[in-house]
């Protein structure tokens, strides 16, 4: 379950993917298959092989894109792996 997201930021997240940007979107999200995760971050960009390229320099595989067929496929970050690749993109304030 999904909660705590503005509709201005997800359409501003949609907006930089549809720029070709790699784009972050993080808000509270909760489900009992990942004890622990209060937060989620979706990485998405148009170009998907960027995307994958992206997510190669943090040791995220291809295969675990969320395809998505209106065109904002994206990496699901959650828990340490999600709070080192923000820290590492310097954006820190969506750390929640």
């Amino acid at each position: 379950m999904a909660f705590g997201i503005k509709r201005a930021d997800v359409l501003e997240w949609k907006q930089q993917i549809d720029q070709g940007k790699i784009a972050f979107l993080t808000h509270y999200w909760l489900d009992d298959r990942f004890p622990g995760c209060k937060t989620v971050t979706k990485v998405g960009c148009k170009d998907l092989e960027h995307l994958a390229e992206w997510g190669g320099k943090y040791g995220l595989k291809k295969e675990w894109i969320h395809h998505r067929k209106d065109g904002y496929s994206h990496f699901d970050l959650l828990g340490d792996k999600q709070r080192a690749i923000l820290e590492a993109e310097g954006i820190n304030e969506r750390l929640i």
